[in-house]
């Protein structure tokens, strides 16, 4: 079977994250969502690895708590109801890879949106906790009201890290319609 990796952003996200996530490692999921992509992390970290979740919604929590007890991963996973920017109040270890789906909850209201100010704090914070070689991904969903100036921001943000420090590049789908979602990748060099 033919299989196509660049159809989706999340796919080329979780391609990226195959490719550094390893057993034992500690992981963050700044935007647990529906939990899919915490789910995954857990599987990728195993037994030994660690995972943290965060979420500002009930029924996200929620959605990934059921997910994670369906598939007995549970044990791997710290789920926290709060911002993404309040990171380093519960996270005080060096991680090894942050990922972020910035929008709104799938299914749930599209009202509640992340918002620039704090990504972008929630990324300065990552960067901080971030080991030599770790990366950040940011699948940037900006097809809303909030979403164009999330992502101008965060772009500009990135734009300015010093690049011996740090190395960004950017995935966007040039020939799709209605704001197609774009990642940024940013790996430590330091």
């Amino acid at each position: 079977m033919n299989r196509k990796y660049f159809t989706k952003a999340t796919d080329i996200a979780k391609k990226i994250i195959e490719a550094r996530v390893k057993e034992g490692n500690v992981v963050i999921d700044a935007t647990v969502g529906n939990g899919y992509d915490t789910v995954f992390l857990a599987k990728l970290v195993g037994e030994t690895g660690k995972v943290y979740g965060f979420d500002i919604q009930s029924k996200a929590i929620e959605n990934t708590k059921n997910k994670l007890t369906d598939s007995n991963l549970l044990n791997r996973v710290i789920l926290i109801k709060d911002s993404h920017e309040n990171i380093d109040n519960y996270v005080n270890e060096k991680v090894d890879l942050v990922i972020f789906n910035l929008g709104y909850l799938p299914g749930g209201n599209h009202e509640i949106t992340t918002k620039p100010d704090s990504t972008i704090k929630a990324i300065e914070k990552s960067l901080g906790i971030l080991k030599e070689n770790g990366i950040i991904v940011l699948v940037i969903y900006h097809g809303h009201e909030m979403g164009e100036l999330e992502k101008n921001s965060i772009e500009q943000f990135v734009k300015e890290l010093n690049q011996k420090q740090y190395t960004v590049i950017k995935f966007e789908f040039i020939n799709q319609i209605n704001n197609p979602p774009l990642i940024i990748a940013i790996e430590k060099n330091l």
